[in-house]
């Protein structure tokens, strides 16, 4: 009796260590496996109203609590704690572009784009604590952000090259399976990352990635290259979460005239 149950015992610890780990390689082939509905075009429908969660926004790098800039209005400013979503943990910088980084970040309160309420760029726009809307097409699909009311037209046609720089750059777009691909060019490297102080020049390339990966979910990847900033590389990732509220829409948020005093106060007549 004693024999059969060490038999026994045996028996089951083998199974459970088959077991655990045939599980998690179903589950992640079952998540792969997800295939979005179709639009007529046969392609991957991610119309929707969609968001971020995450403190990216704030510092794509893990980051601490820490006291806001505008220290006047308190805790209401404060920076939230985060964990950072750039693969690999660091943003590689080279030497020169990593001081200028820590001025900027000394300087937010007034010199970060989003203060004086201009175009949010790519890939910042995609993780702000605002939706955005993804509406459709065989020939492009458009990108409406409710920050802002920024916008993009990703062209789903032949590539066009970028014929000046923008905020929002130059957008070709391609399917690879239920993976939408855009190519991101012609950015005017005048946009921030993120409120750390984060940035890039006017040789910035972004590819970006989104996947659905299922109902109430996009997998956002962007990677980043610019050799005047960065050493190498690098990538961001995150969920996208769809707004399934009643009535979901997006609201104005023109946030110009909240600007005005920081931008042109300087000029006004004493």
């Amino acid at each position: 009796m004693p024999n059969l149950f060490k038999h026994f015992l045996v028996l089951t610890v083998v199974f459970l260590a088959v077991f655990s780990s045939v599980v998690p390689a179903a589950a992640q082939g079952q998540a792969q496996a997800y295939r979005a509905p179709r639009l007529a075009d046969g392609h991957p429908d991610i119309n929707g109203i969609w968001q971020a969660m995450n403190t990216a926004n704030w510092d794509l790098q893990d980051h601490s609590q820490a006291p806001g800039p505008m220290w006047e209005i308190g805790a209401i400013g404060a920076i939230p704690p985060g964990q950072g979503v750039v693969e690999g943990g660091e943003i590689p910088y080279l030497p020169a572009a990593l001081e200028k980084k820590k001025k900027n970040f000394a300087s937010r309160r007034t010199d970060d784009p989003e203060a004086k309420c201009y175009m949010p760029g790519i890939p910042r726009a995609n993780y702000m604590p605002y939706p955005f809307q993804i509406v459709q097409s065989p020939q492009g699909i458009l990108f409406v952000y409710e920050y802002a009311s920024a916008n993009r037209l990703v062209n789903m046609g032949k590539p066009i090259e970028a014929g000046s720089d923008t905020w929002m750059g130059t957008n070709n777009g391609h399917w690879e399976g239920e993976t939408l691909v855009i190519d991101v060019t012609g950015l005017n490297g005048l946009a921030w990352f993120d409120r750390a102080g984060d940035f890039a020049s006017d040789k910035l390339h972004v590819v970006e990635r989104f996947t659905r990966t299922d109902p109430y979910h996009i997998h956002y990847e962007a990677t980043i290259e610019d050799s005047k900033v960065f050493g190498k590389p690098w990538k961001i990732s995150m969920p996208l979460y769809k707004m399934v509220d009643k009535n979901a829409q997006l609201l104005d948020f023109k946030c110009v005239e909240f600007a005005e005093d920081l931008l042109y106060g300087q000029y006004r007549k004493k």
